[in-house]
């Protein structure tokens, strides 16, 4: 296999991790809405903001892993 291979398969690793992540965060906050529906605003941004830094991970595994 050559390093353009292995690059590839860091980069699907790195992203398959942000949807799983991402797919938690998400998880979590609808549960989170469903049991007291009146943090329902200030959960959605915290949930937010958390993808947010979920993906600049994944981004940054992505990039890290073409570069090399």
């Amino acid at each position: 296999m050559t390093i353009t291979g292995i690059a590839a398969i860091g980069a699907g690793i790195a992203v398959i991790g942000a949807g799983l992540g991402i797919g938690k965060i998400g998880e979590s906050a609808m549960n989170a809405m469903a049991r007291q529906p009146e943090i329902q605003g200030k959960l959605q941004t915290s949930a937010l903001i958390l993808a947010a830094f979920v993906e600049a991970v994944a981004l940054f595994g992505v990039v890290a892993s073409l570069i090399v």
